[in-house]
């Protein structure tokens, strides 16, 4: 996994979706990664977190990241 706060809007989505991954800064919100390699019974959470980021701040590692948006 591979986050990027300066990036992150502090939307909390990846949070919600995933908890046991990503946690948010206190703060100001940002993405913090609690684990980089989810468990397996994690990974479909993570996918749906990476896919939910409005900001494109959080993805798999070794992808490119994603452009921003808006």
């Amino acid at each position: 996994m591979r986050v990027d706060p300066e990036r992150c809007c502090a939307s909390g989505m990846c949070v919600l979706t995933a908890p046991g991954v990503f946690d948010q800064s206190e703060e100001d919100g940002s993405v913090r990664l609690l684990r980089a390699v989810p468990r397996a019974e994690e990974e479909q959470a993570v996918r749906d977190a990476v896919r939910l980021c409005p900001t494109g701040a959080i993805g798999f590692a070794g992808s490119p990241t994603a452009p921003r948006r808006g």
